[in-house]
C-alpha cells in the first residue's frame, strides 16, 4: 500500500508574492510531492503550503522549502499578527495513508536534524516528535517570539534538540523552526436550523473539550464559579480533541458549529456530527447537514460511511465509492453546495495528477490495450484481474447474503465476508499495474546505457533487481488469489443458495489467476542467477498452484450438489 503523508509548512511571509512563489517553486521541485494547497494572508504575514506524497519525497520537498524561505525572509525585519519565530515558523509533518506516528516521528527528526546540520537553523521538535513533555507545546517552544530567541536558545533548558545553540548572522537572518509530526486535523462545520448565533454556541460549549465556565444558578448570568486558585471552574464538554464555536453564517442565512477536529483518531468526523445532533435535538434544534472545510484523508471518510452503515445493519464489504456516497448523503455535505470526493479526499487529488493507470481505463480500453502490438498488459495483468473478478464475485454472493429476506440476524456475518473478499478484489485490482510496471522495468533495465565499466555493473544489478520483482509479483497474485478462495468456499457452502453458481465461477477464476501468475512466475525466473531464491519461490508457486487446484475442485462440488439438488 502506498505511504502518504501531509507536509503543511508555515513560512513568515504573506505579502511579497514572488518570494511565496519561490518557497513553493522550491517545493515543487521534488516531482514526486502533490501540492494541494498555498494560503498567503497578508495581516499575518504568514502563508500555509500544503503538500503530499511519499514520506522521503516530502522531507526533501520540505527541506528544499526551508532552504530557500531562510534565503528570502530576514526575521529581524518581519512584523505581522500571528505569533512566529523563523523564517519557516513551524512544520509539521501529518501521516494521512499507511504511516503509522512513530514513522511520522522518525521523518520529522530526520528533517529536523538535517535543517539544524546543514542549514545551520535551530530546530525544536515538538508534538509527538518532542523529546521532552515540555516541548510538545508549540506555544511553549515559540514562547517570547523571534525577539526572544536570542537569549532563549543559549539557555540549557531551551538549547535547540538541532542546530546551533548560540546567536549569529545566519540564525539572525532564519530564526527557529518547530518541527513536528501531528495527527490530521480536520476544519469542519455543523449546520443548524437556526439564526440563531447563541443557541449556535450553546451547542459548540456542549461538544467542544473545553466546555464552558461553571456558573451559579443561571448558566448564562449567574455568578462564576472559582476553584481554590481563583481560576474559572470549566464542565467540559462531551468530545476530546474538538474546538468549536457557534456563528452564523450570512451567505448561507443559517447558523453553524464551527469545528477544528485536532485529532480525528480519538473524535472522528461522523462521532462529532452525531454528538451535536444529540445535543442540538435536545435544545430544539434540528441538524440539516455539514461542510468540510480543505481535504479529508479517504480512510475517514470510509470510517465515517461504515459507521451510517452498520446503523441501517447493511453490509460494509462494498466499493469504496459506494460507501463514500453513504458518507456524503448521512453527513449531508451536499447541502450548501456539491460535494466532489475528487476534490476533496486526499488520495483522490493525489490520483487525479497522476499518470493514468490500466485500471482506470473502461473494459473495452482494458481489452484494445490487451490486444494491442505492445507486449504489456500481458499474461501477469489479466491473471491479476481475473483473480480480482472472482473476490469481487465472492463479495457479491456475501452481500446478496447479508440482507437475504429471513437471515436479518445474520448481516454482520456476512459483511464480514464481504469485507473479507474486499480486501482481496481491491488487492489484486492493483497488482493489475504492478505486473505492468515490473515489465516495463525489465525492458528499461535492458536500455540501460553499457559504456564503462560502472555502468556495465549498474546495468547489470538493475536488471537483476528488476527481473526479481517481475518474480515476485506474480508470486503475490498467487497468494492472494489462493488465499481469496476461503470466501468461495464459504458463499458455496452457507451464502445466499440463489447465488451458489456465482460462488462457483470465482472459484474458477481465482484458480486461473493463481495458475495464470504461476506461469509468470516461471517465465521470470527461468534463467535468473540467484538458483537459491529461485528454487525457494518456484517451490512456494508450485505449492500454491496444488492447493488452489484443490480448493477449486471442492468448491465446484459443493456447487454440483446444491444446483442439482
Amino acid at each position: 500500500m502506498k505511504k502518504i503523508i501531509e507536509c503543511v509548512p508555515n513560512f513568515s511571509e504573506g505579502r511579497n508574492e514572488s518570494i511565496i512563489k519561490e518557497i513553493t517553486d522550491a517545493i515543487e521541485s521534488v516531482a514526486e510531492i502533490s501540492l494541494l494547497d498555498v494560503d498567503p494572508g497578508k495581516a499575518t504575514n504568514r502563508t500555509v503550503v500544503t503538500f503530499v506524497g511519499d514520506p522521503d519525497d516530502v522531507i526533501e520537498a520540505a527541506f528544499r522549502g526551508i532552504k530557500r524561505a531562510a534565503e528570502l525572509i530576514d526575521m529581524s525585519k518581519h512584523h505581522g499578527e500571528h505569533p512566529r519565530f523563523g523564517a519557516t515558523d513551524v512544520c509539521p509533518l501529518v501521516p494521512v495513508a499507511n504511516v503509522s506516528m512513530e514513522e511520522a516521528v522518525e521523518y520529522a527528526r530526520k528533517l529536523g536534524k538535517r535543517v539544524g546540520e546543514e542549514l545551520g537553523i535551530p530546530v525544536f521538535a515538538y508534538e509527538f516528535a518532542a523529546f521532552k513533555d515540555e516541548r510538545k507545546s508549540l506555544a511553549t517552544c515559540r514562547l517570547g517570539e523571534y525577539e526572544a530567541l536570542k537569549e532563549r536558545i543559549t539557555t540549557n533548558e531551551w538549547k535547540p534538540d538541532f542546530g546551533p545553540g548560540g546567536w549569529n548572522k545566519n540564525v539572525s537572518g532564519s530564526g527557529a523552526t518547530a518541527i513536528g509530526a501531528r495527527n490530521f486535523l480536520i476544519a469542519y462545520n455543523i449546520n443548524l436550523n437556526t439564526t440563531s448565533t447563541r443557541r449556535a454556541n450553546a451547542i459548540a460549549f456542549d461538544v467542544r473539550e473545553a466546555g464552558r465556565v461553571k456558573r451559579e444558578g443561571n448558566p448564562i448570568t449567574g455568578k462564576i464559579v472559582n476553584d481554590e486558585n481563583g481560576e474559572p471552574v470549566r464542565i467540559p464538554g462531551t468530545l476530546k480533541k474538538t474546538r468549536a464555536i457557534g456563528w452564523y453564517i450570512e451567505e448561507y442565512g443559517v447558523a453553524q458549529i464551527s469545528m477544528n477536529l485536532t485529532d480525528i483518531t480519538v473524535t472522528p468526523v461522523h462521532v462529532a456530527f452525531d454528538e451535536v445532533a444529540e445535543k442540538a435535538r435536545k435544545r430544539g434544534i434540528r441538524v440539516t447537514g455539514s461542510e468540510l472545510v480543505g481535504l479529508i484523508p479517504l480512510q475517514a471518510m470510509l470510517d465515517a460511511g461504515k459507521y451510517f452503515l452498520k446503523k441501517q445493519q447493511r453490509s460494509t464489504g462494498i466499493a469504496d465509492e459506494e460507501i463514500i456516497k453513504i458518507a456524503v448523503k448521512s453527513l449531508g455535505l451536499d447541502e450548501l453546495y456539491p460535494f466532489d470526493p475528487k476534490k476533496k479526499i486526499i488520495e483522490y487529488v493525489i490520483e487525479c495528477k497522476s499518470a493514468k493507470k490500466l485500471i482506470d481505463m473502461t473494459l473495452t480500453q482494458f481489452k484494445d490495450e490487451t490486444a494491442s502490438e505492445s507486449p504489456a498488459p500481458g499474461g501477469g495483468s489479466i491473471s491479476a484481474y481475473v483473480g480480482a473478478l472472482g473476490a469481487a464475485l465472492a463479495s457479491m454472493v456475501a452481500n446478496l447474503s447479508s440482507h437475504k429476506r429471513g437471515w436479518d440476524n445474520r448481516w454482520e456475518e456476512f459483511s464480514e465476508w464481504a469485507e473479507k473478499g474486499k480486501h482481496f478484489h481491491t488487492a489484486l485490482l492493483k497488482c493489475v499495474d504492478e505486473d505492468t510496471d515490473a515489465f516495463n522495468k525489465i525492458m528499461a533495465a535492458f536500455g540501460l546505457s553499457k559504456s564503462s565499466e560502472q555502468e556495465i555493473a549498474e546495468r547489470k544489478q538493475a536488471i537483476h533487481d528488476a527481473t526479481k520483482n517481475a518474480i515476485e509479483v506474480p508470486l503475490k497474485v498467487m497468494q492472494l488469489a489462493h488465499d481469496s478462495m476461503e470466501v468461495m468456499a464459504a458463499m458455496a457452502d452457507f451464502g445466499n443458495p440463489n447465488s451458489v453458481s456465482d460462488a462457483g465461477v470465482g472459484a474458477l477464476c481465482a484458480r486461473t489467476a493463481v495458475e495464470g501468475a504461476y506461469l509468470n512466475v516461471k517465465i521470470n525466473a527461468a534463467g535468473f542467477s540467484d538458483k537459491v531464491f529461485v528454487e525457494e519461490k518456484l517451490g512456494l508457486a508450485e505449492d500454491l498452484l496444488k492447493s488452489a487446484k484443490e480448493k477449486e475442485r471442492n468448491v465446484l462440488e459443493v456447487v454440483s450438489k446444491k444446483i442439482e439438488g
